[in-house]
């Protein structure tokens, strides 16, 4: 499978996990030490087990945001097992889209699977 369909599957597969509030779809999905930073007070959030964490909050708040990542490209390294994914993204409560904007993320080939190294996200609307 290439970099980029595998990318894109296991982007979907992070979509799927936050529409379903499934932290444990979401964890093979990190690197241990991933990085995100937010799109609006860009707080960074170091590390898988803090990452989890920070869903596992935003998944018990009660009219909670489901966020939606589109990757629009996905550049792979011809000499590393890394890809750079490029894309927009939103977030909707109850089916109205309260945020979005755009967001990079590193990806890292380890052990046969593609884990995001590093996120960050810009809020335009």
């Amino acid at each position: 499978m290439s970099a980029d369909l595998a990318i894109r599957t296991r982007r979907a597969a992070f979509n799927r996990a936050l529409a379903e509030a499934n932290l444990a779809a979401i964890g093979p999905l990190l690197a241990a030490d991933v990085i995100l930073i937010t799109g609006t007070d860009s707080a960074v959030i170091s590390g898988r087990k803090a990452q989890l964490a920070a869903w596992k909050r935003e998944f018990a708040a009660p009219s909670r945001t489901i966020y939606i990542r589109t990757p629009d490209t996905v550049v792979a390294s011809s000499v590393e097992p890394i890809a750079l994914e490029h894309g927009h993204w939103q977030g909707a409560v109850a089916g109205t889209v309260v945020a979005s904007g755009a967001y990079s993320a590193k990806w890292r080939a380890t052990a046969g699977a593609w884990v995001l190294e590093a996120e960050i996200y810009l809020t335009l609307a």
